[in-house]
């Protein structure tokens, strides 16, 4: 039997807070808390660092976490594959995902699902900007942010850790900055909407804005200005580690990271189709426990 403090230490990583949590599972907050210290003292160990103004993950608690959300996922899968009344996914599966990570992760993990479940059609739409899920038909959406509709279904992927890069030539011609407040005298690259930059060293989180040197719509295009030398960007670890391992770009300001989840949502449904519960245990078998940006 699944043990339900899993979910509960679910809830609570992915709402923010205990009391949050227990909201959306109708419990009290003081029983969400004594729940969450009995998991912990079951398994020995601290998972989340509580004070009066934050909580935070502890190593084992990252890991821990990773594992449940797993676990959960494929329990769900399982129960919507019954419920369906099927053995393998069949009929229509309508996605949306930000333009470059469907383009870089999303397709490719569509091709293999594809092949593995020939009975299932799909629809892969592109775009930066969010849809509406309750009113665009989309059975899934790759959502990146730190801000989740809390209407919809929630199921954690992957961290998407940011950093501060830059193409060598650039750093020959104007220098590396040594200090955050130095970034305001570099050309700097990012999209509109993207400033200002939201950032973290150690436990204190800052944030830097400034006027980007090009004005763009486009994420992609501000990472190949970055590539090609114009300036610096903040750019997510799974757009730009390919050119940090080989040296067309290098980190600048390293202390400094940006953070916020990718996650797969959906509307809530009691009986989820088969094709899209299928789908997001694909997702999760590619980014969990640790996402392939990362071994690079």
């Amino acid at each position: 039997m699944l043990d339900p403090d899993y979910e509960l230490f679910a809830h609570i990583v992915q709402e923010g807070s205990i009391s949050a949590a227990a909201r959306a599972m109708r419990l009290s907050q003081a029983m969400a808390s004594k729940r969450l210290a009995r998991l912990e003292a079951r398994l020995g160990s601290q998972l989340i660092r509580r004070s009066t103004r934050r909580m935070a993950l502890t190593a084992t608690g990252a890991q821990f976490h990773a594992d449940v959300v797993a676990i959960l996922s494929a329990v769900r899968a399982a129960e919507a594959r019954v419920l369906a009344g099927i053995g393998e996914p069949t009929g229509s599966l309508r996605i949306a995902a930000p333009t470059s990570f469907g383009r870089l992760y999303v397709a490719p993990i569509l091709a293999d699902f594809l092949t593995t479940y020939p009975k299932v059609t799909a629809e892969l739409e592109l775009s930066d900007d969010y849809s509406d899920l309750f009113k665009s038909g989309f059975d899934i959406a790759i959502r990146i942010t730190n801000l989740l509709d809390r209407r919809l279904v929630a199921e954690r992927l992957a961290d998407s850790r940011r950093v501060l890069c830059a193409a060598p030539a650039y750093i020959e011609r104007y220098g590396a900055p040594r200090l955050l407040s130095d970034l305001a005298q570099h050309r700097l690259l990012a999209a509109r909407g993207q400033m200002p930059w939201r950032l973290s060293r150690g436990t204190r989180d800052v944030s830097f804005s400034a006027e980007s040197s090009v004005l763009t719509n486009s994420s992609e295009v501000a990472r190949e200005l970055a590539v090609r030398g114009v300036g610096i960007a903040l750019r997510s670890l799974w757009d730009v580690s390919t050119e940090l391992a080989d040296g067309r770009l290098v980190r600048v300001l390293p202390e400094y990271e940006g953070s916020s989840g990718i996650f797969a949502v959906h509307p809530p449904s009691s009986h989820l189709p088969a094709a899209t519960s299928a789908f997001i245990a694909a997702l999760a078998k590619t980014f969990r426990p640790i996402p392939p940006w990362e071994h690079r």
